[in-house]
């Protein structure tokens, strides 16, 4: 196992009506004038937001809303955001809805007090300063209500980059499974998947003796193979909607994941996929993080054996364990499927004739990128050229 430190302040408020507190948090916090951010109109239509509302006015909170978020985040909401930030002095940011509406929230956060382009935040610069962030989740997928993570879209280009730092984890994040369960199926199962591919960037690993995060890997793994089929059959089973919000946030807050290498291609080849196509995130993760493992499965034959037997349940063939890595692949695809998630280009909408323009947009040149197996452009190109036409299903 690697040196390492682990940073996770996020209060987490997880149950029942639990956002009916938002104020009571806001203001425990420091909190007096905040910006609601949220997405469409569910959060209205709902209820959610004059709830939310409410809880602020009972504690003489101040706020201003700004909906219309997008999946994807788009950087023309964020100057929007940053610009009534500035205007109405707001000191809060409270982000209503899944990932897409906290990573925006997150970048509004870290652009108000920036006096540059809150782009330079996703092209590698780090920010010295940001306005606190809280979420009420309504989605269980990015795990963004505990990272400090962010992605945004930036339209001019089609280009989708990532930032990161602890200055936008969420100061306390409110987490009522009951919100998630209006969302439907296909939603639901891109959310899954999202919570399964953040956890195999980590499981996969040239880092060895690991044992106890390989351990809370598998165990979140094994949960949403359990709970998402149960979750689509019944989705207002509630049980199984709060094991897989908590899996999503153990997912992703790093937990999973401290002292050990991490890879996170698959996420950068996807990122491509969903800034051209505006696919939901998690089917374009469905499509290529098996075409991923195809492609570099052979660099580590026993760990994705290992995988096989103690996440899927295969037989470890111990004179080929070369058949259980593969074998461990098939199932992973095979649940994808079940759950009604796309495996192929075609069925994403994606075009084979575009995988030029992927990987010149990827942006790695002549260069490597990666954890796991360090990847080039040519690399990049083959994994789409496998997620078109899969060998393993």
């Amino acid at each position: 196992m690697n040196n390492f430190q682990f940073y996770s302040p996020t209060e987490f408020v997880f149950g029942k009506d639990t956002e009916n507190q938002a104020g009571l948090y806001v203001k425990k916090h420091g909190g007096t004038n905040v910006l609601i951010h949220y997405g469409g109109g569910s959060a209205v239509k709902s209820g959610l937001l004059d709830r939310i509302k409410k809880s602020l006015e009972k504690e003489n909170i101040s706020y201003t809303e700004l909906g219309g978020v997008k999946p994807n985040p788009r950087d023309t909401l964020v100057y929007e955001g940053i610009k009534l930030c500035r205007e109405k002095n707001i000191d809060f940011i409270l982000a209503v809805g899944g990932g897409s509406v906290i990573d925006s929230s997150k970048a509004i956060a870290m652009g108000v007090p920036y006096e540059g382009d809150f782009w330079d935040f996703y092209c590698g610069k780090k920010p010295e300063k940001a306005l606190p962030v809280a979420t009420v989740l309504t989605i269980a997928a990015a795990g963004s209500e505990g990272s400090g993570d962010s992605v945004i879209t930036k339209e001019n280009g089609n280009l989708k980059r990532g930032a990161g730092s602890d200055l936008i984890r969420p100061r306390f994040s409110i987490m009522n499974p009951q919100l998630t369960c209006t969302l439907p199926p296909y939603q639901t199962a891109c959310g899954a998947t999202d919570i399964m591919a953040h956890v195999f960037e980590r499981y996969f690993t040239n880092t060895t003796e690991v044992e106890i995060t390989d351990r809370l890997c598998e165990a979140v793994l094994l949960t949403m193979i359990k709970e998402t089929p149960r979750v689509i059959a019944n989705p207002e089973n509630y049980d199984a909607r709060a094991n897989i919000m908590w899996a999503g946030t153990v997912a992703h807050t790093n937990i999973v994941g401290v002292g050990r290498e991490q890879d996170w291609n698959s996420h950068g080849i996807e990122h491509e996929l969903s800034a051209l196509y505006d696919c939901a995130h998690g089917a374009g993760l469905a499509v290529i993080m098996p075409a991923w493992m195809e492609f570099v499965y052979k660099h580590n034959v026993l760990r994705f054996a290992q995988a096989a037997v103690r996440v899927w349940g295969c037989q470890m063939n111990f004179e080929n364990p070369e058949n259980t890595a593969r074998e461990g692949i098939k199932c992973f695809r095979r649940f994808l499927h079940e759950i009604g998630m796309p495996l192929t280009f075609a069925e994403l909408g994606a075009r084979e004739e575009d995988i030029p323009a992927l990987v010149e947009k990827f942006g790695i040149g002549d260069g490597k990128t990666g954890g796991f197996v360090k990847l080039s452009a040519k690399d990049i190109e083959n994994i789409y050229k496998i997620a078109v036409s899969p060998e393993l299903i």
